[in-house]
């Protein structure tokens, strides 16, 4: 409805149509170096911080000769997460853990026979148990080194991270980063640059409902997508082409975007 609406043929503020912020290039460009030296990364942050772009930016700029294996369930135990994996690798995954142990193996060996690099990306990984997270270490010693394991979660991962007994795998860290909440110079450019991909002009958005939008976020990428969808909505049914302060506030008075005080 919002293409149709405002002539465009792309839906704006999509997960499809990522543009990086200087800081994300950055981080993106390091992890995928990582992937031909081999390596263990943390990439971290709070909820809506900007993760999830980087992740499929990695895994839509892959080339022919980088193999990309995402892996989201991590709540399962470690029977369950090996057999997830040999389905993300398109192998068989029937049998006990240490048959789909072998298949891995073996499936990584080809990969580095074939000159492909692998990265292994773990979403949501500070829910996963410590102990399942050092059997899938492990098991990648045996791994040629053409992989990087990237480790996505919330900062509580590095608090895991860090007690005396996981000494084993936080040593084996190469690289590491917490993804901060923006400042609002970098909250605005991310919304211009979204209407650029969207092929919408700058002044779809007034200067006063952006600056209400970078307040309310807060600093939280997925905060100001969702704020930018939701008064792109209000425009279509207010029939209106230019989204002001009014339209944004239409978004903001809904009960997720409020303070648990204004319910009292």
């Amino acid at each position: 409805m919002i293409r149709s609406y405002f002539g465009i043929e792309k839906d704006p503020f999509s997960h499809d149509s990522v543009m990086l912020l200087d800081h994300q290039e950055e981080v993106c460009d390091i992890l995928e170096v990582h992937s031909q030296q081999g390596g263990l990364c943390l990439l971290m942050g709070e909820p809506g911080t900007g993760k999830t772009v980087i992740k499929e930016t990695i895994k839509q700029r892959a080339s022919k000769r980088i193999t990309v294996i995402s892996v989201a369930r991590t709540l399962h135990t470690y029977t369950n997460t090996i057999k997830i994996l040999c389905q993300a690798f398109n192998i068989n995954f029937t049998g006990t853990h240490f048959s789909c142990e072998k298949r891995l193996i073996e499936e990584a060996f080809n990969l580095k026979r074939e000159g492909n690099k692998l990265i292994i990306i773990v979403d949501d990984a500070h829910l996963m148990e410590m102990q399942t997270l050092r059997r899938i270490r492990l098991l990648l010693e045996d791994f040629p080194k053409n992989y990087n394991l990237i480790l996505v979660g919330q900062p509580a991962l590095l608090h895991s991270m860090n007690l005396k007994v996981n000494d084993d795998i936080k040593s084996r860290i190469t690289y590491s980063v917490v993804l901060k909440r923006l400042g609002p110079e970098d909250m605005k450019a991310f919304i211009l640059k979204q209407l650029d991909l969207a092929g919408l002009g700058h002044n779809t958005f007034s200067e006063e409902a952006i600056d209400l939008i970078v307040r309310s976020a807060d600093g939280v990428l997925r905060r100001t997508r969702n704020l930018c969808i939701g008064s792109l909505l209000e425009a279509l049914r207010a029939q209106k082409k230019i989204i002001d302060i009014d339209l944004v506030n239409r978004v903001l008075i809904q009960p997720h975007w409020r303070n648990e005080y204004d319910f009292k």
